[in-house]
């Protein structure tokens, strides 16, 4: 057994280790709206759109985070302010944006001498490289979207499943978009640095995309997606020890075969559950999705 436990009696693994289990922990809580109602494009831009944050945070020596916390909060702006237009759709306004900030980015970071490193930087992160204030960081951020997704969790909730209905319930449906759009940039913002800009997707969308096949509510499936997320960190890191691979695309490379094994087994289940017995809304029933 010591291939199992000897990676994580090295201290950059086992702090690699804690850093992809609290970002699991926030992916799962984001991540979990973000796959209810069908958001995954928005995070995927906003996740690009740091880029011109980080990058001119790091040419100009400043605070990585703080720079795309910046650059992911224009990012969320543009996009509501973009979708007000009615001559625009909401798709068009993101892919915009999307290629606009992206494209900023990649000009800022091309004026640094070190562009190709600090653009895979980025790209890729470094979950092997993070250090004890990155997890305080971390544990800080999940506290922080732990306590949006609870204060949340009626607006968001109506939100998915009938807007309209939450208007009439004077839940307003416009400031619960917001809530989820700076719960969404804080999980992106806080994770990067871990996996990356192209992983942090991974981690976002796989675990609760792979747990909404099971559960039969919005707890459970948050709950699901943390425990796939953390399956995934634990898996990959020891398959990036053991083959030598880059140990953040290693654990999002999992987090995706998991869904798919996920998405297989819950193939094998319908076929044995008739029809008319399975919910609606995949397995979530907006009766009990509370």
């Amino acid at each position: 057994m010591e291939w199992l436990f000897a990676p994580f009696g090295v201290s950059f693994v086992e702090r690699a280790l804690w850093g992809g289990l609290l970002v699991s922990g926030i992916c799962a809580l984001a991540g979990t709206w973000v796959v209810l109602r069908g958001m995954a494009f928005l995070g995927d831009a906003m996740s690009h759109g740091m880029l011109p944050g980080v990058a001119l945070a790091s040419l100009l020596g400043g605070n990585l985070f703080a720079g795309a916390f910046a650059s992911a909060v224009a990012m969320a702006f543009g996009v509501t302010a973009l979708s007000r237009s009615r001559r625009l759709s909401h798709d068009t306004a993101i892919g915009l944006l999307f290629v606009g900030m992206l494209a900023l980015g990649v000009i800022i970071v091309s004026r640094s001498e070190s562009f190709a490193v600090d653009l895979t930087a980025f790209l890729f992160g470094d979950v092997l490289a993070v250090r004890p204030r990155d997890l305080a960081l971390l544990a800080a951020a999940l506290g922080v979207a732990a306590v949006i997704a609870l204060l949340g969790h009626r607006a968001f909730l109506a939100l998915v499943f009938d807007p309209r209905k939450a208007a009439t319930l004077g839940l307003r449906p416009r400031l619960a978009h917001g809530l989820l759009l700076a719960l969404l940039t804080l999980a992106i913002t806080a994770s990067f640095h871990v996996v990356g800009t192209l992983l942090v997707f991974g981690l976002l969308i796989a675990p609760p995309a792979a747990a909404v096949l099971w559960a039969r509510s919005v707890p459970l499936v948050m709950a699901g997606a943390a425990l796939a997320g953390a399956a995934s960190t634990v898996i990959g890191l020891l398959l990036s020890w053991h083959l030598r691979t880059a140990a953040g695309a290693t654990i999002a490379a999992t987090a995706v075969a998991l869904f798919f094994l996920s998405s297989a087994a819950a193939r094998l289940r319908d076929r044995r559950i008739p029809v008319a017995t399975r919910p609606v809304h995949g397995l979530i029933d907006p009766e009990h999705a509370s």
